[in-house]
């Protein structure tokens, strides 16, 4: 009868238990159904604050007999409401405890419970089934799995505040995805669910709200629709401000803010609405605060580096109110040994949790800096702050590390940064060692923020070359993952801008024609033009682009062909097209364009295109091609006026397009030279 629990565990637990938790059980087999009822009572009695006890009932199998009384029309009324109590009390135990009345079936026994038309009873299981759903362990997706649970749910909102409390509380610990999200949707949860903002009781409010807060982030739907409700006559943007008053309970100014968040990142509310910027913004950056408690401040300024991300007016608002840059430095020096922490136990809970505060600054300074130069050198002259970054990096936290490499990757944006802090700090030395062995979240920051690093006026683009990161980018252009491909590619691409002939060789030597080409018909097109990219850049300066042709030209002519064939994008063909014109630069490698008719054509075709870029870039091919300076020029003249390319020229010289008419002119004047 016992619930699923392991032999070993059971007997260790066995062992414990009295004869008095066997006679609680022993109770609840009574033919007296008077006697079975004070079993109940005394049972729930005895398990109040005892996780001990409550363990020992579950082993003994209480549960299977208390969900089975639970469940029987024949048990009273009041039978069934102290079975609902007790299991909701045994609830409250550990998590193995939850575990074990999960794997008893508890869910579907109580959502049936709900059908009763007793309220007291109906209360007792929603508070129960409150319990079991805010636990870690419970499957939410239970919640789902009946189609009626969720309409009949809503229709009991109005039973009571009891019930208001319960369900808005199960409904906002249950919705972790968009088909949760919609599922809520689609059965009027807001509708039913606004009312409650006004409720006398606090309780109720503040579930509720934290429903809207589930409900709205990352869905413009729901978002849209909150837009427009009226609680009592007044918007609920409106009743969000209001409960972002100073005068409100923090947990309640945090949710609401949290609310106006997520409707304004899905476009609902504008960024420049009062709202936002007089009302959400400095109650967040409030949070930051060192009198609020931990939480508070990891809450307001994790919620605040999302507000802001994709708008540099809000990054440079933030950034004057109450000096967030300097109050955002505290967050590194929590707790201190001075802090006035009387409580052991918060001061404790603090230093086990401090490192929450520092990734929170880290996500905070990455949102502050991703745009503006000025905000980024304020957030560098911070104290000690790249010291900051660079010890975050190797932090034992996960987590700590991707804050602080995004906020490196932020930083990294600015040129000033990365010729002065950058270069001072020698940040490339833990961001090299950072991409050893690092969940792929993490790797594709590191690399954003080393591709940076490989920019041609970065002072630290020679040592990191000089570390032997080639093999490191070329194995990621191999993941499966298209954002470690692209930032594999794109990191050799800047590296193999105005590279020595030797670190060219290299980056061909370790990548691979065969991957090479691989990843020029990969699906990804960011992938696809940064491979571009690379070997535009791979092809450049004649003695380059004459060696890598004799020795891949075949290859490298054919994927031109094939990527010009092919349906690509406008962006993709022009930088195709700009590959052809710099192996028309080279001194040999220009025969491999001359003596393919077929390739002629293609460049031909392009300079009567519709797209103006194209067109230029097909034209600067041509003008490679005939260039007078150089030998055999006379007969590659000879043969593109054969093929009607001068006449073609003539023609672009009328263009409207200034850069187009002005590179036909300049082509045409080697004809005449």
């Amino acid at each position: 009868m016992a619930c699923l629990l392991e032999a070993p565990l059971r007997i260790s637990v066995l062992s414990e238990v009295t004869a008095t938790s066997r006679h609680y059980v022993d109770r609840l087999f009574d033919p007296d159904p008077q006697k079975v009822l004070q079993g109940v009572i005394d049972m729930k009695n005895a398990v109040i604050g005892n996780n001990k006890q409550k363990a020992n009932l579950i082993v003994l199998g209480a549960v299977p007999r208390l969900l089975y009384l639970l469940q029987q029309s024949s048990s009273s009324m009041e039978l069934r409401t102290e079975c609902a109590v007790v299991l909701g009390s045994l609830a409250m135990g550990t998590e193995n405890n939850i575990k074990s009345l999960v794997d008893c079936h508890i869910i579907p026994a109580l959502l049936q419970g709900l059908l009763c038309p007793d309220l007291i009873f109906i209360e007792a299981c929603l508070r129960c089934l409150r319990t079991v759903f805010i636990s870690p362990v419970t499957p939410v997706q239970l919640l789902y799995t009946d189609p009626t649970v969720i309409p009949h749910l809503t229709c009991l909102l109005s039973s009571s505040q009891r019930t208001q409390e319960y369900i808005t509380q199960i409904f906002s610990h249950c919705c972790k995805t968009p088909e949760h999200q919609t599922v809520l949707f689609n059965h009027g949860a807001i509708q039913n669910i606004a009312p409650l903002l006004i409720s006398p009781s606090y309780k109720v409010r503040m579930q509720a709200l934290k429903c809207f807060s589930v409900l709205a982030y990352e869905n413009t739907q729901v978002s849209m629709t909150l837009v427009n409700v009226l609680v009592d006559g007044e918007l609920l943007s409106q009743v969000f401000v209001k409960m972002m008053q100073r005068d409100q309970p923090i947990e309640m100014q945090l949710t609401a803010a949290k609310c106006l968040t997520y409707m304004c990142r899905v476009g609902a509310v504008r960024t420049d609405d009062s709202c936002i910027v007089l009302k959400t913004l400095p109650c967040l950056v409030r949070m930051c605060s060192k009198e609020h408690l931990l939480e508070e401040r990891v809450e307001g300024a994790e919620t605040l580096a999302y507000l802001m991300e994709p708008d540099v007016e809000l990054q440079r608002i933030a950034s004057t109110t109450d000096h967030l840059v300097d109050m955002l430095a505290d967050y590194f020096k929590y707790p201190s040994s001075v802090s006035a922490i009387n409580d052991i136990k918060r001061l404790d809970h603090d230093l086990k949790h401090a490192h929450e505060l520092r990734q929170a600054a880290f996500k905070l300074y990455a949102s502050l800096g991703s745009n503006d130069e000025d905000i980024r050198k304020k957030i560098t002259e911070t104290e000690n702050m790249m010291d900051r970054i660079v010890s975050g990096l190797s932090e034992s936290s996960i987590k700590v590390r991707l804050a602080a490499v995004r906020c490196l990757h932020s930083l990294s944006r600015s040129v000033q940064q990365l010729r002065t802090s950058f270069h001072d700090h020698a940040v490339w030395k833990p961001l090299m060692k950072l991409l050893q062995n690092v969940p792929d979240e993490v790797l594709v920051m590191a690399s954003s923020t080393l591709c940076n690093l490989l920019l041609e006026f970065s002072p630290s683009k020679e040592p990191i070359l000089e570390s032997g990161v080639i093999e490191l980018l070329c194995s990621l252009t191999q993941s499966v993952s298209p954002a470690l491909r692209v930032n594999g590619i794109w990191a050799l691409m800047n590296m193999a801008f105005q590279a020595d002939q030797k670190v060219k060789v290299e980056i061909v030597r370790c990548l691979g024609t065969e991957q090479l080409f691989r990843l020029l018909s990969d699906p990804d097109t960011n992938v696809l033009m940064k491979t571009l990219g690379l070997l535009r850049n791979l092809l450049s300066t004649r003695p380059h682009i004459d060696q890598i042709m004799s020795s891949h030209g075949k290859q490298i002519m054919q994927a031109v062909t094939l990527i010009l064939e092919a349906e690509h994008s406008i962006e993709v063909k022009e930088q195709t097209l700009c590959i052809l014109a710099n192996i028309a630069d080279g001194n040999t490698a220009k025969d491999l364009i001359m003596t393919n008719d077929d390739m002629l054509q293609k460049i031909k075709y392009y300079m009567g295109h519709s797209n103006v870029k194209l067109q230029l870039a097909a034209t600067f091919c041509v003008s490679n091609l005939i260039w007078n300076e150089e030998d055999g020029s006379q007969e590659r003249q000879d043969k593109l006026r054969e093929m009607g390319f001068v006449d073609i020229l003539h023609k672009l010289t009328q263009s409207p397009d200034p850069n187009l008419s002005d590179r036909a002119k300049t082509a045409l004047q080697q004809y005449l030279a």
